[in-house]
């Protein structure tokens, strides 16, 4: 007995939603690894500055010293992780106005620090604060990807910003992050995305394109017209996979980043 077009067609579309959330979870999988070294920043951080206000004291740029060796394992360990470290709020340390406790690694594979000048007197770059690798953690108090973006602050490369809020005693503290090329995140999941039964590219928050296996929709281009963030927080689609302006939705299950897949029905 031949199946009725209608279930041909439903069984089709469980098919593509099973390989949606699949490649989604993929995805989602890729950078968690990389939001595990940003967490273990964090709590590295937090719990410094925890101590430094034990000792009934403001912390300076000399406790952030003792970040170092965990930073310089991350980069090291993690594959996609080409910079790391805490970006401290305005105002937090008591010798400079605004810092950077940044390592990145080099073409050599060896481990530098970033060496900014801050000072507002001098550099365009001593107010970061409306950037969106720390903006969106301070504000709404969850982990952020940014971008992508040319980083001309750290290695003048296209890359994305993976970033959480740091508190200590409930008071936001800064940033951890780290940052991954944008070349070697396509390496690891445009394969993913041309597998599946339509263009397809990934956005974050804000709608940024962050990899794209869809000809009309390029990196760092803007989505417009869904609520990207409600996706993610799970108020903008029902459960499963979501549909919005001709395209399917799935948020990639743990990273702030949505699948958006066009439908394909030639």
């Amino acid at each position: 007995m031949r199946s009725s077009p209608g279930l041909a067609g439903r069984a089709a579309a469980v098919r593509d939603a099973s390989v949606l959330e699949h490649v989604a979870a993929r995805v989602g999988g890729a950078l968690e690894a990389v939001f595990e070294a940003v967490e273990a920043t964090r709590a590295d951080t937090a719990a410094l500055l925890g101590r430094v206000a034990a000792e009934g004291r403001g912390p300076a740029t000399a406790d952030l010293a003792a970040l170092r060796p965990g930073l310089h394992l991350r980069l090291m360990r993690e594959e996609l992780v080409s910079g790391a470290g805490f970006v401290a709020a305005p105002g937090l340390l008591s010798d400079v106005p605004a810092w950077l406790e940044w390592w990145q690694t080099t073409a050599r594979g060896d481990v530098r620090p970033l060496l900014l000048d801050l000072d507002p007197g001098r550099s365009a770059y001593s107010d970061y604060t409306h950037w969106d690798w720390f903006a969106l953690p301070r504000d709404t108090g969850r982990r952020a990807i940014a971008g992508p973006y040319v980083d001309y602050l750290c290695s003048d490369e296209y890359s994305l910003t993976l970033s959480a809020p740091v508190e200590v005693d409930g008071r936001f503290a800064g940033v951890a992050a780290a940052d991954v090329y944008l070349r070697h995140f396509e390496t690891a999941v445009l394969p993913l995305l041309r597998l599946l039964p339509g263009p397809a590219h990934l956005v974050n928050a804000r709608g940024r394109v962050a990899a794209s296996a869809d000809p009309g929709r390029l990196a760092g281009s803007l989505t417009r017209g869904p609520d990207f963030a409600a996706v993610l927080d799970g108020t903008g689609t029902r459960a499963g996979t979501g549909a919005c302006a001709g395209a399917r939705l799935v948020p990639c299950r743990g990273v702030p980043l949505v699948l958006v897949v066009a439908r394909d029905d030639g």
